[in-house]
Formats: structure tokens, C-alpha cells, sequence
């Protein structure tokens, strides 16, 4: 994972409105790459994320590799 991953490109926004009227195009942008993440925004905030399966998988592997790493980092310091 890069620090660009977390960063937030204002084409990567959208309203909930704009979900909802364009959820196939929006859609498409996430899962062909054209962006990493829709970031969703309702009342002024931000409330949900739509990501590709792929982007969501690389994702939960980062997760249990940093729980492994975790454990036996625990582990070691437990002795």
C-alpha cells in the first residue's frame, strides 16, 4: 500500500444525489480503475466509501498481514 491510497482526490467525491442518479457510471470509474474509491457524502458528510472487490481484497490482506504481524509482535514481547 502506497500513501496515495489514502489520499483524497476531489474527483473520487460524490453526493449521495449523485449516487443514486449515476450509480452505473460511478460504478464502472471504481471498477475499471479510473478511480480507487467513490467517497460518499450525505448532510455535509462523509458516509460510505464504494470500492472495486479488488481495491476491497488488497484491503483485507493488508488487515490480516498487519494482524499477524501484530500477534507475533506480541507474542515476542509476552516471553
Amino acid at each position: 500500500m502506497k500513501w496515495s491510497d489514502f489520499m483524497i482526490n476531489k474527483d473520487e467525491i460524490y453526493t449521495a444525489t449523485e449516487i443514486v442518479r449515476n450509480f452505473s457510471s460511478v460504478l464502472n470509474k471504481v471498477t475499471n480503475g479510473d478511480i480507487k474509491k467513490a467517497l460518499i457524502v450525505k448532510n455535509n458528510k462523509f458516509e460510505a466509501v464504494l470500492l472495486s472487490m479488488a481495491e476491497f481484497e488488497r484491503f483485507e490482506k493488508a488487515v490480516e498481514l498487519l494482524k499477524i504481524a501484530y500477534s507475533q509482535r506480541k507474542s515476542e514481547n509476552d516471553k
